[in-house]
């Protein structure tokens, strides 16, 4: 069945155009970004695994675990920028 027109309905109200004032600020990387090369990422991830697992008093079977946690710490604190980078 087909609709007919309603000849009372008002057209849609157009919309006032877009203020040019209100820009959107868009913020810009911190200017002290650290690169820290793929060797020195996992060493610090070896560090931290093995720091894990000796908390954990060596017990075999969690290396895997141990890598991934430490893995995840490290790249949280690498974004953060609180982790020591420098080779000591």
């Amino acid at each position: 069945m087909a609709r007919e027109k309603n000849s009372q309905a008002t057209p849609p109200a157009k919309r006032a155009p877009r203020k040019r004032g209100a820009a959107v600020t868009i913020e810009a990387p911190p200017a002290q970004t650290r690169f820290v090369d793929p060797q020195q990422r996992a060493a610090l991830i070896a560090r931290a695994a093995y720091f894990r697992a000796m908390h954990r008093g060596f017990a075999p079977g969690y290396e895997v675990a141990d890598w991934l946690a430490a893995e995840a710490e490290v790249d949280a604190e690498l974004l953060q920028g609180t982790v020591e980078t420098s080779a000591a």
